[in-house]
């Protein structure tokens, strides 16, 4: 078994602790309603129980290895890690023994009394969303030791930790307590641990030699630690696995099975791969990297730590799974790095300040992006799934990594108002540039289809311009960070001005933009006033061709979705004002033009309903809702009595 890891789950060390030995315990309440899931749930690929414990079992093996650098009298004349399944058939019996790190009492109550592990934390919070599909979240998730109440109805853990002369014995049923009692040191390991489990009726076959071989070589036989098998009390122990790590075989040794079956357990993950990376890198810095990229996101992508999920090891040593090996925009990669050039003689903190691993971190950062790259250009299918996935989140290194920042703009796919159900790339945008286009035009939102149908995009249409639909939050910041591609700064259709004219319209009979008629001149002047300080200006408008309004921000201001976003936030102080473009040449505008000075009243009541009625476009509500509702019914009014005289 693992030795725990604490969280703000977990209880405080008094509560924790207090009981004396041989007490029954109640489970925690997140633990209690998990184990009920287990005991009732009909899952469909039970095997995966046994890849949790084995992992766990070759977890604590590791975790002895580093703590014997620094305490070599922890091996004793034990130094070589085991794992060891026994069965016992008649009894309904199944042994898995380690001689790993094992657990103190503390260490028990604290690992399998409570959940300290944000991934079964995450697997409980996503339950009620489940809609009764709780085995695709199982599998999805993995559940580590819990899932042996799948197949057990009764579960003893016997574990003495390294160098203690004390063992305990943790014991329950999974229906909602346990008991911790002492254990004479004789019947225990002479470290590490040993989980019995009685098995389920409908489980006694996993009593059977041939299926647990096959289940431990199919699910397991990545494991850095030798696994054996005795099939019958006092049988003879065979080997199964010889504990070779995956990682330090040659490529054209190992199949893609092989590479599923170590990402599923090392990752805890459980669908299969999208891309995997396995590099033996020699030169200045020596190492290897078995990475993955997944087919489904993460559970945890949205952590708010955003830390990287690549683990550490030194000369196969487990160091650490929080080392910062890539950077938090690639959090979605999971896997490992094993160097043979950093120290194992000084402490985890240090290790991670090596200058060695910040070349590692650069190496591996740069292979990953080339990798994506790779994919990209023999799979774009492949690799818009990956996009579909991941793209937000690599998005996030555009506003963070600056020296990589072409590359990812290379990686980058896009929703535009030419891509149809597909992506394009950025080197596609740039090989349909019109004529005379100078820049890449975006519109920025938080919904692609509604971006696809706004008013700012009718001039960019009748020229043929393709507009890059960007729905993701994290658009609205790197696109403000002065980022070009191929010499072409990236601008907003929802700011400044369109500046359109030079650009020839598809349609050469279109009317292009003529003067403003003084009759219209007036009237957007006669808006202004009516309007005041509610917008910054009224003009006429080249990037209408259909809609009467819209809102823009100013040339020097922040586009308005990243000032939605601020505002929202509490990050923004007054929002700007924002500028009023009318059409001069819509049917509407004309009219209203046309009646000139005449019926004051009724023109400031559309102006004010114009304004609204660009803020509903905009995805806003109107400035004020019982205004606008009077305006209207006064406009409808005027209407109907038009209509009747």
């Amino acid at each position: 078994m693992t030795e725990p890891e604490t969280s703000p789950d977990t209880p405080n060390e008094a509560s924790r602790h207090e009981a004396a030995p041989g007490e029954s315990r109640a489970f925690a309440a997140d633990v209690a309603r998990l184990l009920h899931m287990m005991v009732h749930s009909v899952y469909s690929d039970r095997d995966v129980f046994l890849r949790e414990l084995i992992s766990n079992a070759a977890d604590a093996c590791e975790r002895l290895r580093y703590e014997a650098i620094a305490n070599p009298d922890l091996l004793g004349d034990d130094p070589k890690p085991r794992i060891t399944l026994a069965i016992d058939a008649d009894a309904r019996r199944l042994t898995l023994e380690d001689n790993g790190i094992g657990m103190s009492r503390p260490e028990l109550i604290e690992a399998l009394g409570t959940i300290a592990h944000s991934g079964t934390k995450a697997f409980l919070e996503r339950l009620d969303a489940a809609q009764g599909d709780t085995a695709n979240l199982i599998g999805q998730f993995g559940v580590g030791f819990y899932s042996a109440f799948m197949v057990a109805d009764k579960v003893d853990v016997i574990s003495r930790r390294a160098g203690s002369d004390e063992a305990w014995q943790w014991s329950s049923d999974g229906k909602g307590t346990y008991t911790v009692t002492p254990v004479e040191l004789a019947e225990a390991p002479a470290r590490g641990t040993r989980v019995v489990l009685h098995l389920m009726a409908d489980a006694t076959s996993y009593t059977e030699r041939f299926k647990l071989q096959r289940i431990i070589k199919d699910q397991s036989g990545h494991v850095p630690v030798p696994i054996t098998l005795i099939d019958k009390p006092g049988g003879e122990a065979s080997e199964v696995t010889d504990g070779a790590a995956l990682w330090t075989k040659p490529k054209s040794e190992i199949t893609a099975e092989e590479y599923t079956d170590f990402y599923r357990s090392a990752a805890g993950q459980f669908d299969t791969p999208a891309l995997t990376i396995h590099v033996h890198a020699e030169g200045r810095q020596e190492y290897s990297l078995l990475a993955f990229v997944p087919s489904v996101k993460p559970f945890d992508l949205s952590d708010p730590e955003r830390k990287g999920r690549l683990k550490l090891y030194v000369k196969r040593v487990f160091i650490t799974d929080d080392a910062e090996i890539v950077p938090r925009y690639l959090r979605f990669v999971r896997g490992l790095v094993d160097s043979t050039d950093l120290p194992l003689n000084v402490s985890r903190e240090m290790i991670q300040e090596s200058p060695i691993l910040a070349a590692i971190r650069k190496s591996v950062t740069g292979r990953v992006l080339s990798e994506l790259e790779k994919l990209a250009g023999r799979d774009e299918t492949a690799y818009a799934d990956v996009w579909a996935n991941f793209g937000a989140v690599l998005k996030e290194g555009l506003c963070e990594d600056f020296e990589r920042r072409e590359a990812l703009l290379g990686l980058a796919r896009f929703k535009t108002t030419a891509s149809g159900e597909g992506w394009r790339s950025l080197k596609d945008y740039a090989g349909a540039l019109r004529e005379n286009q100078t820049a890449i035009y975006y519109i920025a939102g938080d919904d692609a289809d509604r971006l696809a149908a706004s008013p700012h995009l009718e001039g960019f249409r009748a020229r043929g311009i393709e507009v890059l639909l960007l729905s993701d939050s994290v658009d609205s910041f790197w696109v403000t960070l002065g980022p070009d591609f191929e010499g072409k700064p990236f601008k907003s259709v929802t700011q400044g001005a369109a500046d359109l004219a030079a650009i020839p319209l598809l349609d050469a009979s279109a009317p292009t933009a003529p003067e403003v008629p003084p009759a219209v001149a007036d009237l957007l002047a006669f808006i202004k006033t009516t309007l005041g300080d509610d917008v910054a200006d009224v003009r006429a408008s080249d990037r209408l061709t259909d809609s009467a309004v819209c809102l823009v921000a100013s040339e020097a201001g922040l586009d308005r979705q990243l000032e939605k976003i601020l505002s929202s936030a509490g990050r923004l102080g007054a929002a700007a004002k924002p500028i009023l473009e009318v059409n001069p040449r819509h049917d509407l505008i004309v009219r209203l033009a046309g009646l000139g000075e005449t019926d004051a009243g009724f023109r400031a009541d559309v102006a004010h309903l114009l304004l609204d009625e660009a803020r509903i476009l905009d995805g806003e509500r109107p400035g004020d809702a019982k205004s606008y509702a009077a305006r209207l019914g006064r406009v409808i009014g005027r209407s109907l009595g038009a209509s009747t005289s």
